[in-house]
This record gives structure tokens, sequence and C-alpha cells, in this order.
């Protein structure tokens, strides 16, 4: 890797900004902290003046060195604990406010908890700075899409979740650009967040964020939390290069590891269209369906059992009751996973555990669980009782069925029921501790479990913020699939922000979503669905279908996948029209080895297009291959960023998969 970006003296420079930063603000002078709060309508940090202070020290773990300061009032018992950890290896700081309250009575009133608030300075660019932030993983063809603000003196534009699910509406990673540097800040918060950047002038901005709405007092004993907020601090090259730097951290510490390896790109099958019910899934047809993706040779990693395997009376909405429906499974999920697993076949299985629908176990046995009662609602994961009970209940069911991944989705906006059920003097409270259970729920989970991977879905790409990254991968990250144009522009977005995500993949690009019958096989249409993990979308019940086509994709596929992890450059404008081009490149600077995906739209007039590829070293001899095997000759690194690579596709829409690699020297 030759990229002055990444090379010692600008990382240098990006690492002391960092540095110059976290010993300004964490010190324990309470009036440079990056968090506030207001303490019975005065600011926290003048009566924090007053408090006894603790500062742990540096804890030094692999890679990142943990630092605590804590503040305690000895007049009331509230204490404010900041844990700090800074990265060895990386330009990066992140945070965590904890306040407790250990005094005999309620404690004072504590209003508008921000996780950080404070100045971030960069060098002006164009008068002010450039924002760059993305909408989240709703069901749109626009999801993921990324979007760039421009900040002059006086705006200050606000940015928050809907519903309560972190990227319903929007993103919480934003990237702050100035010139020639700038500073990533992502917000880890799985509940109601909101963020403000005021732009007070030129090259300065004010950043405040945290849990939208907090107003309460503590009791005796009581602790809540700030949301995560990280910062990544770039000096020098362009967002785009930062950008990776950030991708780069997440596979080191913003990713869930079990048996300590990231996860591994995945196939997975699945009975019907990827998201369809099980409600009419019986243990006979889900080994039938095993037995044709082993007729037509497909070779999986994973069997993919979606809603409705529980009593539902047909509906797979209807959940709260956590059982094996005996009726079609009289053996339990364990024959089926049994089956699989003796074809070296993985099994995952879905939940839906916050959710509860009236007249299930859940709203009939524990309402008091239940916010919403017998009438169903939302499961209180704030309740250690509520929590305990599902942790140890989907614990049996894991290891009694056999289920080798854990899915986890959340159809339902949890905001009205968590803010209806505070009181005037303890808002925010029902959210705070609900969001806390559930990352509780799930670190219990993971360590009953240290080899299972975990999925967040969320209706589909809802809940997909960095506490929740963490633990987890978005192996559906949107509940709109398939539509080539829309899944190559999901992926555009999605890959500057997370590494590892999946969806439904499918070979034919005139195929609605949930109609079975088709038989065509088109490399546009597989490519422009191909992710590091997919679900295949095929109908196996159909004999016509190319299978013999099918296998080819997927084995070129295999070629490829894995450089799906390198460091990430798009090619092309972002644009969701049909007359438009689409392009990126993945490129592992280790290996000296990447690949460009090109995408000629229907409607595009233009059979080739140029493109400037990133990230190579000038002075070195790659050579190209198209993903089937032709040759694609040879070209030096400077070529191939300038005047580019040059791609040509006569077919409309067209796709191109080119692999490069560097040259051995003789």
């Amino acid at each position: 890797m030759n990229s002055t970006t990444h090379g010692r003296p600008l990382a240098v420079a990006a690492k002391a900004r960092m540095t110059a930063w976290r010993q300004a603000h964490f010190t324990a002078q309470p009036g440079q902290v990056p968090f506030s709060f207001l303490l019975d309508g005065r600011p926290a940090s003048q009566a924090m003046v007053s408090w006894v202070v603790v500062d742990s020290g540096e804890d030094h773990e692999p890679g990142r060195t943990r630092r605590t300061l804590t503040w305690r009032d000895p007049a009331t018992g509230l204490q404010v604990r900041c844990v700090v950890v800074e990265y060895e290896d990386y330009p990066t700081v992140e945070w965590t406010v904890f306040l407790r309250h250990d005094g005999a009575a309620d404690s004072p009133v504590i209003e508008g908890l921000q996780a950080v608030d404070a100045r971030l300075d960069v060098a002006p660019i164009d008068g002010g700075v450039r924002l760059h932030h993305g909408r989240g993983g709703y069901a749109e063809a626009s999801a993921y899409q990324p979007l760039v603000t421009q900040l002059q003196p006086g705006d200050a534009p606000g940015f928050a979740a809907a519903g309560g699910r972190p990227t319903n509406q929007e993103l919480p990673y934003f990237a702050l650009e100035g010139d020639g540097e700038g500073i990533v800040a992502v917000i880890g918060w799985p509940g109601q967040w909101s963020a403000q950047w005021q732009c007070a002038e030129a090259g300065a901005v004010h950043f405040r964020a945290g849990q939208e709405h907090t107003r309460f007092r503590l009791h005796p004993g009581e602790e809540v939390r700030t949301p995560l907020v990280v910062l990544q601090f770039w000096h020098g090259g362009d967002r785009i290069e930062a950008q990776n730097v950030w991708r780069r951290w997440m596979k080191a510490y913003g990713m869930p590891k079990p048996g300590n390896q990231l996860p591994a790109p995945r196939v997975f099958g699945s009975s019907y269209r990827v998201y369809a019910e099980m409600t009419r899934a019986t243990e006979a047809n889900q080994k039938a369906f095993l037995d044709r993706y082993r007729e037509e040779g497909m070779s999986l990693d994973y069997w993919w059992m979606d809603a409705g395997w529980y009593p539902c009376g047909g509906s797979w909405g209807q959940v709260g009751t956590w059982e094996v429906d005996r009726e079609r499974f009289p053996n339990g999920l364990r024959a089926v996973s049994d089956y699989a697993h003796a074809q070296g076949i993985g099994t995952m299985l879905w939940f839906e555990p916050e959710r509860v629908s009236a007249g299930s176990w859940l709203a009939t046995e524990h309402p008091e669980w239940v916010i919403g009662g017998a009438e169903g609602g939302l499961l209180n994961l704030g309740l250690p009782a509520a929590r305990e009970w599902l942790t140890d209940h989907v614990d049996r069911l894991l290891t009694r069925e056999g289920i080798d991944i854990y899915r986890q989705d959340f159809n339902m906006d949890p905001l009205e029921y968590w803010r209806r059920h505070d009181s005037p003097d303890r808002q925010g409270l029902t959210e705070n501790h609900h969001v806390t259970g559930y990352l509780l729920y799930w670190d219990e989970l993971r360590r009953r479990h240290p080899d299972m991977l975990l999925d967040t879905c969320a209706s589909g790409g809802r809940r997909n913020d960095l506490e929740t990254l963490r633990r987890a991968v978005p192996l559906w990250r949107t509940d709109y699939q398939y539509e080539p144009a829309g899944m190559q522009c999901q992926t555009y977005g999605i890959s500057f922000w997370m590494p590892f995500h999946g969806g439904g993949n499918l070979a034919d690009s005139k195929a609605a979503y949930g109609e079975p019958g088709y038989t065509a096989v088109e490399p546009y249409a597989f490519w422009s669905t191909c992710y590091p993990s997919i679900n295949c979308g095929i109908d196996m019940t159909v004999p016509e279908v190319d299978y013999a086509a099918l296998k080819e994709l997927y084995a070129q596929r295999r070629q490829m996948i894995q450089l799906l992890y390198g460091d990430y450059y798009p090619l092309t404008p972002y644009s969701l029209e049909q007359d438009a081009w689409m392009a990126w490149q993945f490129d592992d600077p280790q290996s000296g080895i990447g690949l460009v995906q090109a995408f000629r739209r229907a409607a595009s007039t233009q059979a080739e297009y140029r493109l400037p590829l990133r990230g190579l070293d000038p002075d070195v001899r790659y050579a190209l291959r198209t993903i089937d095997g032709k040759p694609l000759g040879h070209a030096h690194g400077h070529q191939l960023a300038q005047p580019g690579l040059l791609v040509r596709l006569d077919e409309q829409p067209g796709a191109a998969v080119i692999l490069y690699q560097v040259e051995a020297q003789a």
C-alpha cells in the first residue's frame, strides 16, 4: 500500500489531533468535559466543581487504553462516571457516561442529558464545513443513501431516529469534512437518539447528541447511561480514505467475533423466498427443501428458518409464545437441525422477543412485564425479571433445538410505549433501562454461546447503530430487496460504514418479490444482489431453473467474496436512475489483490465507462482478469488511477466483475 494517507506521517498527525482533543476534554475539571446535563435547572458542570473526583488512571488492554473519571456529590450521593477508551493504532476515542444515585432519597432533577456537547474544529472548506451523513435502513431503494450537507456559519441542522429504532430514518454515523482533515462522529444508541450540528464559524462546529428526551429523578441505587460516542480524526488525504480507516477500525473493534474470528461470508438457503413465512413449514417440507438444494448441487452454509415456527394460528405476526409448534414439528426443530448438520449445514432461527401479541403466553402469564399488559405491546427489557426469563428461555431453545445463529427482529416502533410508560418526573427512563436491558440480554447470550453469530433485523436494517453492531451483524439490511438498481445503491451507501451485511440474492431482474416460478439466470441481477452474506432467493420447487449457470455464478462469488472486507472506494456518483452506471472497488492493500464491480443500467446509452481506481501502488504492475477467468492484460497502478480502467459492457443491463492483483516480479 503506497497511499500517503495511510502512511506514517499523516497517521501520526491524525493521532496527535485526537490525543490533544482527548487531553483537553477528559480532565478532572468538569467545565471541560464533552458531555452535559442540567441538575435542578443548573448546568451540571457548575455543580460538579465542588464534587469529589476520582481518576482511575490508565488501564491498558490489547490495542487500547481505558480510563474512568468519577465525580460524586457528597451532599446527595449522585455519581457521574465517564468511561473513556483511546485506541493505540487508530486516531480514535470513545466514551460513555453513567449516572448513578447512591443517596437515601430521590436525586435532583436531571434534564437534557447529552452524551456529547463539544466543539469540533477543522480547517474550513468552501467557507464552512461539509457534513456527510446518510439515510437509514428503511424499506426503500434509497436506504443507506449517502448525503452531504454544506454547513455555513449560522446553520444548525438536526437529525434524529424515528419511532425509537436508531436507523429507521437517519444513520447515526457522520463525517465532518474540512480542508484536508476531518472527524468521523458516531452515536451508538439502540433507541431514540438526536443530534445537532451548529456551525458557529467557518471550520468550527458545536456537536450535541444524546438520547432525545430526558427529564427525570433517579431512585436510590438506580443507574442510567448515555449513548456511546466515537470520534475518529483524520489529517491529510480525503474523506474516502478516512472512511477506510473507519472500516478497518470497525473490523478490529466494532464487530462481533464469534470464535474469535470476524464473521465469514455466508450463503443461506430458505424454504420459500428469503423472507417467506414459516407458518406453512413442517419437518417434512423443511427436509425436502434441503434435499432439493443437495440434488441441484447448491452448496449452503446455513438453513434460514424465519418467522412462524411457533404456535401462531397461521399468522407469523402473532408473537409472544416462544415454543416450537409441535403439530408441525412433532420432533421439534432439532429434527431439522440434525438433518442439516448431517450435510454440513448450520441453522438460523428467527425471534422477535420484544413485541408481544394479545393472547400469547407472555401477555397472558406475565402482563406485568408488558407495556400494554394483557392486550399486548412491548416486553419491557428494563425489568430484570423479564430479561432474565427471556435469556434463560431463549438459551434453552437454542441449545435444545441445535440452532447455530440467533436472528432477532423488531417490527414495531417502541418510542410511544416507552414515553407513555414514563411519569412526568421520570421521562426517558423506560427507554434508557430498556436499551440497557436489551444490550445485557445480547451480552449474556453471547457469553453462553461464544461461537454463535447474532443477526439484527428490525424490519430490515432499522437497528444498525454501533452498540448493536458490536454484538450482531445485519444479515437482512433492509426489507427492500432484489430490485437491481436499488440493491446496487444500498451496497454503495452501506459500505462506507458497515463492512459486513447481507440480503436476498436473486438471479432474475424481472422476478418480483415473492413471485415464484421464474427460470432465468442473469449475471446482472446476481451481481447486483451479491453481498458478504446472501440468502438464496431461488424457488427450489422450479426444476426449469438453469442451475448449472447459477452454480457457476456461486463459484465465481467464492473467488471474490472475501475481498469485500477490504478498503472501499466508490468509483461513480450515486444514482438510482436507470440511465446511469454505478461502480465501486474493494482493495486489500496487504495482499495487493482487489476487485471492481461495474453495472450498466437498462436505459444507459453509454457502452463504456472509465473508472479511476484508488489505493494502488503507482509503480507496481497489476494483472487483470474477469471473474470468469478471461485475461484483461496488465497495467501499472498509475495507469489504472489515471486515466483509469476502461470497462465496456455491450449488454443492457450488464455487469462486470474484474479482479486484479500485483504481478509477480521475475
